[in-house]
Parts: structure tokens; sequence; C-alpha cells
């Protein structure tokens, strides 16, 4: 089984200025927040815009992560999957083609609420036939889908699943229950960038956090922190990177980080595509404040 740990910085797609993906972009960020201390990337996430991107241009993004993952020696989690089992087995087969995939982000099925059994039967099915392992991504205030403890432990024992990217916008009773209940090799990635530092001292092994593309390497040294059980360090750094993480999801995700990004000179636009739009001047500015720390 994958084990999955550390910091994964799910990155976003640069755009030129005339809206075109930007390969050249990408490759020099994904080396930089390797640079700066991720444990890998995370391609084709919501951050990407991946629904967004055509066909041929998720396949160029894959191509570049997959490429500097090789050179860089680091895994690759691709997202894939939506909230139909067979398109996203189908996703899921397409990754045998890239070598550094490590697991597969697969969204609980989002919109039509199939309720703990068929959420079971969803992941089962998809973990039967992936070429990969399966990183479980719970993101209730997206899906609709509230996924319980007791749904999730039947699928921590699934073979084929490694984890859980657990955005639950919470420290709630059932994150509780999955951080005392979970079996060896069940890894649990924080996925909602606020609660990193709370979910790490519960114990998580690190997190997806579309915040560190900013002070990458405080929010990776936030998990050492805490695994290496350094508390009153780590506790002062995530307060400290609480307020990253606050402004730069002052509005919708990740229209801020790519303002910042584009101000700082590491990408050639702040372009998003619709249904996003850029991010306000205020926004971008009160996220400058905190970006360089």
């Amino acid at each position: 089984m994958t084990d999955l740990t550390g910091l994964y910085v799910p990155l976003i797609t640069p755009f030129t200025e005339q809206g075109a993906l930007d390969d050249s972009a990408l490759e020099q960020l994904a080396h930089r927040v390797v640079d700066d201390g991720a444990t890998g990337l995370l391609a084709l996430g919501t951050t990407a815009e991946a629904p967004m991107l055509t066909e041929a241009e998720r396949a160029r993004v894959l191509a570049v992560c997959d490429r500097v993952c090789t050179d860089r020696a680091v895994p690759l989690v691709v997202g894939a999957g939506t909230n139909d089992t067979a398109r996203s087995a189908a996703a899921l087969a397409d990754l045998r083609q890239y070598p550094q995939v490590r697991a597969a982000l697969t969204v609980v099925p989002y919109y039509v609420r199939p309720g703990g059994a068929g959420v079971v039967e969803h992941f089962r099915a998809l973990a039967a036939s992936s070429p990969v392992p399966l990183l479980i991504y719970n993101i209730p205030y997206r899906t609709g889908q509230a996924v319980t403890w007791r749904t999730m432990a039947e699928l921590a024992m699934t073979p084929g699943i490694a984890g859980v990217k657990h955005a639950v916008g919470a420290v709630d009773d059932d994150t509780l229950a999955m951080m005392a209940g979970r079996p060896p090799g069940f890894s649990v990635l924080c996925g909602d960038d606020l609660y990193t530092s709370p979910l790490l001292a519960l114990g998580a092994d690190g997190a997806i956090l579309a915040s560190a593309h900013v002070r990458t390497a405080e929010f990776a040294s936030l998990i050492r922190l805490w695994r290496d059980g350094a508390a009153e360090e780590a506790r002062q750094l995530g307060h400290r990177l609480t307020h990253v993480a606050r402004a730069l999801f002052a509005e919708p995700n990740p229209v801020v980080i790519k303002a910042v990004l584009h101000r700082l000179g590491q990408i050639p636009s702040p372009v998003v595509r619709l249904p996003l739009v850029q991010a306000s001047e205020a926004a971008t500015a009160a996220a400058m404040c905190v970006a360089a720390g």
C-alpha cells in the first residue's frame, strides 16, 4: 500500500494573458515548490481548475507533472474521478501511462448523494480496477454527501484504498473517531487549510494544501514539527500560517493564490477560467501582506 505522508501541493494551472495553458510556467512552479520542501505534487485537483481544462490540456498538465516528479524523484498524486463510477474507472485506467503516479485523489460522488452504501460500493468498484491506490476526497460542503466514520471505516479496510484527504470544515465527532480508530496504513491528509494544525496535532500524516503555494517551506515545516512532537513550536507556526490560509481563501480558490503568484512573478498572469473571476484588488492586497511572512 502507498505510504502517503508529508506535504503535497495541489498545483494551480498557469495561463497566459490570452488564457492558454503555460506549460513552462507550470514546470517552473512545480520545481520551485519541491525545492521549498514539498514531499510531492498533486495534479488536476480543484485548485488546478481541472473541470475547465480540455482533455488535451489535462494530458499536458499530467505530462509536465510526471516529468518533474520523475526528475526530482518525488511522488505524484492525480485528481481523477467524478460522480459517475464508470467514467471514474475510465479516468483511473488512463493513469497507467504515467509512471510517477502513486495515488489517485478520487472525490466522494457529488450532487447525486448516493448515501453511505452507495459511497462504499462506488469506491470498492474503483479500487478493484484502479492501477494505483485511491485517496478518497471527503469534502461534504462541496459534494453534498456526508461520510460518517462508520462508512469511512469500511473503506479504510478495502484493498486499494490508501487513505483520505479530509476536508470537512471542522474537527467534528467523525474526525475524532477516525483519528482514534483508523487502521494502520490508512493515511489521513488534511485538505482544509484552516484546520491543518489541529488535524496534525491529532495525528494526521500530512496535508494537501493549496495555501502551500505560498510559504511552502513553512507549511512543510509545520508538518515535520507536529510529526516530531515539537508541539509548542508547531502550535505557534500553525497560528501564523492560519492567517496565510485565511487570506488566500478570502475568495473562491484559486483566484487569490493565482493573483499572489502573479504579483510575486511566479506565473505569467492571474487569469482564471469562468465561472471563476479574477481576485479583487482588496483580497489580493491583503494576501500579499501575509505572503512574504
